[in-house]
Protein backbone atom coordinates (compact mmCIF):
# COMPACT_ATOMS: atom_id res chain seq x y z
CA UNK A 1 0.00 0.00 0.00
CA UNK A 2 1.35 3.50 -0.80
CA UNK A 3 1.60 6.22 1.28
CA UNK A 4 -1.03 8.20 -0.78
CA UNK A 5 -3.47 5.06 0.00
CA UNK A 6 -2.44 5.11 3.93
CA UNK A 7 -2.95 8.54 4.40
CA UNK A 8 -6.47 8.33 2.18
CA UNK A 9 -7.83 5.58 4.42
CA UNK A 10 -6.83 7.49 7.95
CA UNK A 11 -8.18 10.60 6.80
CA UNK A 12 -11.52 8.58 5.69
CA UNK A 13 -11.67 6.63 9.18
CA UNK A 14 -11.24 10.00 11.04
CA UNK A 15 -13.58 12.08 9.30
CA UNK A 16 -16.89 11.57 10.87
CA UNK A 17 -14.64 12.81 14.52
CA UNK A 18 -14.45 16.09 12.85
CA UNK A 19 -17.24 16.99 10.59
CA UNK A 20 -21.01 15.66 10.49
CA UNK A 21 -22.05 14.74 14.08
CA UNK A 22 -25.71 15.54 14.42
CA UNK A 23 -28.15 15.20 17.15
CA UNK A 24 -31.41 14.39 16.98
CA UNK A 25 -34.84 16.27 18.85
CA UNK A 26 -37.68 14.85 20.83
CA UNK A 27 -39.29 15.58 17.71
CA UNK A 28 -37.51 13.31 15.19
CA UNK A 29 -35.49 16.61 13.71
CA UNK A 30 -31.50 15.86 13.12
CA UNK A 31 -29.32 18.88 13.64
CA UNK A 32 -25.67 19.89 13.16
CA UNK A 33 -24.05 19.29 16.98
CA UNK A 34 -21.04 19.01 18.71
CA UNK A 35 -19.17 15.64 19.86
CA UNK A 36 -21.03 13.91 22.57
CA UNK A 37 -19.15 14.69 25.75
CA UNK A 38 -19.13 11.92 28.46
CA UNK A 39 -19.21 14.30 31.84
CA UNK A 40 -18.60 12.62 35.06
CA UNK A 41 -21.59 12.17 37.51
CA UNK A 42 -19.60 11.03 40.80
CA UNK A 43 -22.72 10.96 42.89
CA UNK A 44 -25.10 9.60 40.54
CA UNK A 45 -24.62 5.86 41.28
CA UNK A 46 -26.20 3.59 38.33
CA UNK A 47 -23.55 4.99 35.93
CA UNK A 48 -21.11 7.99 37.13
CA UNK A 49 -21.68 9.30 34.02
CA UNK A 50 -23.99 11.65 31.87
CA UNK A 51 -23.75 12.61 28.03
CA UNK A 52 -24.26 16.02 27.59
CA UNK A 53 -24.01 17.74 23.65
CA UNK A 54 -25.14 20.88 22.36
CA UNK A 55 -27.04 21.26 18.53
CA UNK A 56 -26.69 24.36 16.60
CA UNK A 57 -30.18 25.82 15.70
CA UNK A 58 -31.03 28.98 12.95
CA UNK A 59 -31.44 31.04 16.39
CA UNK A 60 -29.14 29.95 19.24
CA UNK A 61 -28.79 25.81 20.08
CA UNK A 62 -29.89 22.76 22.05
CA UNK A 63 -28.28 21.31 24.91
CA UNK A 64 -28.99 17.91 25.50
CA UNK A 65 -28.57 15.94 28.77
CA UNK A 66 -29.11 12.26 28.98
CA UNK A 67 -28.32 9.69 31.37
CA UNK A 68 -29.25 5.80 32.29
CA UNK A 69 -32.48 5.29 33.86
CA UNK A 70 -33.76 2.34 35.32
CA UNK A 71 -37.94 2.95 35.06
CA UNK A 72 -39.26 4.14 32.06
CA UNK A 73 -41.10 6.81 34.37
CA UNK A 74 -37.57 9.18 35.56
CA UNK A 75 -36.88 12.03 33.67
CA UNK A 76 -34.77 15.13 33.22
CA UNK A 77 -36.62 17.96 34.47
CA UNK A 78 -36.60 21.20 35.59
CA UNK A 79 -34.41 23.57 35.83
CA UNK A 80 -30.70 22.99 34.90
CA UNK A 81 -27.80 25.26 35.42
CA UNK A 82 -24.56 25.27 33.40
CA UNK A 83 -21.71 26.60 35.04
CA UNK A 84 -18.94 28.15 32.52
CA UNK A 85 -15.00 28.33 33.62
CA UNK A 86 -15.41 32.07 33.84
CA UNK A 87 -17.23 31.41 37.22
CA UNK A 88 -20.59 32.40 35.41
CA UNK A 89 -23.72 30.37 34.80
CA UNK A 90 -26.49 30.04 32.29
CA UNK A 91 -29.78 29.24 33.65
CA UNK A 92 -31.95 26.93 31.56
CA UNK A 93 -36.11 26.44 32.27
CA UNK A 94 -37.60 23.39 32.12
CA UNK A 95 -39.98 23.06 28.22
CA UNK A 96 -41.24 19.88 29.00
CA UNK A 97 -39.06 18.46 26.13
CA UNK A 98 -37.93 15.09 26.90
CA UNK A 99 -38.22 11.45 26.73
CA UNK A 100 -37.16 7.90 28.77
CA UNK A 101 -36.39 5.44 26.21
CA UNK A 102 -34.24 2.23 25.93
CA UNK A 103 -32.97 2.22 29.61
CA UNK A 104 -31.66 6.54 28.72
CA UNK A 105 -33.40 9.38 29.55
CA UNK A 106 -33.17 12.33 27.63
CA UNK A 107 -34.08 16.14 27.92
CA UNK A 108 -33.38 19.02 25.86
CA UNK A 109 -33.37 22.46 26.80
CA UNK A 110 -32.75 25.90 24.65
CA UNK A 111 -30.08 28.73 24.42
CA UNK A 112 -30.46 31.83 22.72
CA UNK A 113 -27.84 33.44 20.62
CA UNK A 114 -26.51 35.19 23.47
CA UNK A 115 -25.58 32.43 25.45
CA UNK A 116 -24.35 30.25 23.02
CA UNK A 117 -21.99 34.03 22.23
CA UNK A 118 -20.93 32.82 25.48
CA UNK A 119 -20.41 28.94 25.29
CA UNK A 120 -18.03 29.93 22.81
CA UNK A 121 -15.88 31.97 24.83
CA UNK A 122 -15.93 29.61 28.18
CA UNK A 123 -15.87 25.84 28.53
CA UNK A 124 -18.35 24.28 30.43
CA UNK A 125 -17.19 23.42 33.93
CA UNK A 126 -20.02 21.76 35.72
CA UNK A 127 -23.80 21.12 34.75
CA UNK A 128 -26.24 20.57 37.54
CA UNK A 129 -29.71 18.79 36.57
CA UNK A 130 -32.53 16.89 37.94
CA UNK A 131 -33.72 13.61 38.16
CA UNK A 132 -37.51 13.00 38.95
CA UNK A 133 -39.47 10.04 39.07
CA UNK A 134 -40.69 8.05 42.58
CA UNK A 135 -37.81 5.94 43.66
CA UNK A 136 -38.08 2.71 45.12
CA UNK A 137 -35.61 0.28 46.59
CA UNK A 138 -34.27 -0.95 43.13
CA UNK A 139 -34.58 1.54 41.34
CA UNK A 140 -32.75 4.96 39.71
CA UNK A 141 -31.39 7.62 42.72
CA UNK A 142 -33.99 10.71 42.20
CA UNK A 143 -32.97 14.11 42.89
CA UNK A 144 -30.21 16.75 42.53
CA UNK A 145 -27.03 15.97 40.51
CA UNK A 146 -23.84 17.77 39.23
CA UNK A 147 -22.48 16.41 36.12
CA UNK A 148 -18.22 17.61 36.12
CA UNK A 149 -16.41 18.60 32.66
CA UNK A 150 -13.95 15.81 33.35
CA UNK A 151 -12.60 12.79 30.81
CA UNK A 152 -11.60 10.48 34.00
CA UNK A 153 -11.91 10.06 37.44
CA UNK A 154 -7.75 10.72 38.22
CA UNK A 155 -4.77 11.98 35.79
CA UNK A 156 -2.02 11.16 37.81
CA UNK A 157 0.91 11.95 35.01
CA UNK A 158 -1.13 12.37 32.14
CA UNK A 159 0.04 15.51 29.86
CA UNK A 160 -3.59 15.28 27.82
CA UNK A 161 -6.37 17.47 28.40
CA UNK A 162 -8.71 16.12 31.40
CA UNK A 163 -11.69 18.49 30.24
CA UNK A 164 -13.31 18.36 26.63
CA UNK A 165 -13.16 21.62 25.03
CA UNK A 166 -16.31 22.56 24.90
CA UNK A 167 -15.91 26.22 23.93
CA UNK A 168 -13.58 25.31 20.91
CA UNK A 169 -16.20 23.03 19.74
CA UNK A 170 -18.79 25.60 19.62
CA UNK A 171 -17.23 27.99 18.27
CA UNK A 172 -15.95 25.24 15.57
CA UNK A 173 -19.82 24.17 14.75
CA UNK A 174 -21.16 27.85 14.50
CA UNK A 175 -18.50 29.12 11.86
CA UNK A 176 -20.11 30.38 9.02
Amino acid sequence: MTTKHLFACIAFLFTPLVIGQHMTLKDGNKIPATAEWEFICENYALTGVAFVQIGKAEKGGWLQITAAATDARFYIGGVVYVYLDDHTALVCTDKLLRQNKDGQMTAWYFFTDAEIARLKKSNIQSIRFNVRGTASSFSSQTGNFTAVNKKTYFSVGQHRPQEHETAAALYQLYQP
